[in-house]
């Protein structure tokens, strides 16, 4: 690999668009993988990312399922779980010997699909923390100004590519993080974005909403303390600090923080309910720990997405 690394978005949706289309801007050799409809948008309008002031337009380059011809160096996955299997298929093509792949969906489970079809040594960690949202002319629009990318070897020898990869993502308008300890951190922000989203989504309201009335503060610190305790059965504590943090963000009064799960229940859409809940919930089981808030969750959102199936 060289430093002019030929990268490939799998998805351009309110995470893969943003990223990639920074990385676009910063003169990148990127290629999005889509499906027609989107392609056709995107083709029509243009990739636009908007928000906080932002009015950006560009015109990336684009393939389609079934349209890629040879390997690239560095495939980054940002579809959300319900689309996994299928992004597995139509990437295939562009995982050559030398490939890395960097995904960024919530939670772990994502990390077994990939090994089992790409194998162990080709699959990174990452985590993505981003508000972003595609709003209804299909444009990305920023909520708010936070947009990090972290990642890194899952285990050790790390490939020799990685650092070219680090150079590759680095300097192209959003916070990049060379991690050494990348399963800690997806551990750390599963924790955050399930004690969020069960908070949210349960009480079907604002962190806010829930902190102001009596006991909603205590059932977000119960929320937190599940999740947190099976980070730390599996072996990846959640660092004091990092705990507080979630704590504070889940019991704040008056908060509007709600995150894009609880939006995307909200508006009657699916949700990753077993990506973000239902795997945790049997992570615990395995690992003897008792959530009795987080199976309320995972079973709430099964009776909804069988409501809209």
């Amino acid at each position: 690999m060289t430093s002019g690394m030929r990268i490939l978005v799998v998805g351009a949706g309110a995470t893969g668009g943003l990223f990639g289309g920074r990385l676009v801007q910063a003169g990148r050799d990127v290629t999005f993988l889509v499906r027609p409809g989107r392609a056709r948008l995107i083709e029509e309008r243009g990739l636009r990312i908007t928000g906080l002031g932002e009015n950006t337009v560009l015109s990336p380059k684009l393939v389609r399922p079934g349209e890629l011809t040879g390997p690239y160096d560095l495939v980054l996955f940002t579809v959300k779980a319900a689309g996994l299997a299928a992004a597995i298929e139509d990437a295939a093509p562009a995982v050559g010997p030398e490939t890395l792949i960097l995904p960024v969906l919530n939670g772990l489970h994502h990390i077994d699909e990939l090994v089992a079809r790409f194998g162990e040594e080709r699959v990174l960690g990452g985590v993505a923390i981003v508000m972003t949202t595609v709003d209804g002319d299909g444009d990305i629009r920023r909520l708010f100004d936070l947009q990090s990318l972290t990642y890194g070897a899952r285990s050790e020898p790390a490939p020799t590519a990685l650092a070219e990869v680090h150079a590759a993502l680095s300097g192209a308008g959003f916070d990049t993080t060379l991690s050494t300890g990348i399963t800690a951190d997806m551990w750390g922000k599963w924790v955050f974005i399930a004690s969020l989203g069960a908070v949210t989504s349960l009480m079907r309201g604002t962190v806010g909403e829930v902190a102001d009335q009596p006991g909603g503060i205590e059932f977000a610190e119960a929320v937190v303390a599940e999740c947190a305790a099976v980070a730390e059965a599996a072996g990846y504590p959640v660092p004091a600090a990092a705990l507080a943090n979630t704590r504070a963000a889940v019991t704040e009064p008056g908060s509007p923080r709600a995150p894009s799960l609880y939006r995307d229940l909200t508006a009657g859409l699916d949700v990753e309910g077993e990506q973000i809940f239902g795997d945790l919930v049997d992570r615990a089981r395995k690992l003897g720990v008792a959530v009795p808030l987080l199976e309320l969750v995972r079973l709430n959102l099964r009776v909804y997405r069988a409501r809209r199936a």
